[in-house]
């Protein structure tokens, strides 16, 4: 699936817009979202039938603060969960219902949250968000806890291994492995782009808000994965965090799946034969 990667940088950013523009860079990217729309209703409804989907289940009281938890055939091995991106200010979790699957025919419970979006919050909002959603469905299913997020959500499930991580100790005592897809890892750059008129991120917040600038706990366990055809700023975020938290102690590695892209990359996720899959179960080297 995967090799290590050491970023080797590359001509200066020019427009950071485009740097930042998955879908302008994929050809066929127009059709990802109605498939995914498509499947994910498919996965929701056979695990309905079977009476092994929790829909809309809440963590808070605002419109968008609840998860969906799908739960395998017997008594689960743990907890996996996946958050899904957007930059933020898009997507929903009705898109992604099937991305489960690799990590339930595992024989894990799967939970995937909704958060409200920007502009109606703010990034620091969001991320206190992921750490309440952590914080209630760590109370529903036993056993160890990893985390897997794409783009905004991989650096949602990055923030949640640092020292200061809006989640109580029992739940980060829980977490015992985690994956970043795609991640952004340092907020800094999208102050130059046009999504930041609604982000509003300023640069003391982008900082405060960036993992690749802040402590990880110690002990934590991280996989950056990206795709080998992502855009360069995404192939550099995703080395980037890896080699700030090597330097930290942490056990992080920076991967690359050859040929894949911004949107095609979470596809083992699908697969519970997938190195992914087995990193996140924890029957893999990750």
């Amino acid at each position: 699936m995967q090799h290590d990667t050491i970023w080797t940088g590359g001509e200066p950013i020019g427009d950071f817009d485009a740097a930042y523009a998955n879908g302008a860079a994929i050809l066929d990217s127009a059709t990802y979202g109605p498939r995914w729309l498509a499947d994910a209703a498919t996965f929701r409804d056979r695990l309905t039938l079977a009476g092994r989907a929790r829909l809309a289940v809440p963590y808070g009281a605002q419109p968008r603060q609840h998860y969906d938890l799908f739960l395998p055939e017997g008594a689960p091995a743990g907890l996996v969960v996946f958050v899904h991106g957007g930059y933020w200010k898009g997507q929903a979790i009705a898109a992604w219902s099937h991305f489960a699957g690799g990590a339930l025919a595992r024989g894990f419970a799967v939970a995937l949250p909704e958060y409200t979006l920007c502009p109606e919050t703010t990034i620091p909002a969001i991320t206190r968000e992921i750490g309440a959603f952590l914080d209630t469905v760590a109370g529903e299913i036993d056993g160890p806890i990893s985390l897997a997020g794409h783009s905004a959500g991989g650096h949602l499930v990055s923030c949640m291994l640092c020292t200061d991580a809006p989640i109580n100790s029992a739940t980060a005592e829980r977490i015992d492995r985690v994956v970043s897809i795609s991640g952004v890892h340092d907020l800094r750059p999208l102050l130059r782009t046009a999504m930041n008129d609604v982000l509003r991120l300023d640069l003391a917040t982008a900082r405060a808000e960036s993992p690749a600038l802040l402590e990880p706990r110690d002990g934590v366990r991280l996989l950056c994965l990206a795709g080998g055809a992502e855009l360069p700023e995404f192939r550099r975020q995703n080395a980037l965090l890896a080699n700030v938290w090597h330097g930290l102690g942490a056990r992080v590695r920076a991967v690359e799946a050859p040929g894949r892209h911004h949107f095609d990359v979470v596809d083992e996720l699908l697969d519970p034969a997938s190195d992914l899959v087995a990193t996140l179960t924890g029957t893999g080297t990750g």
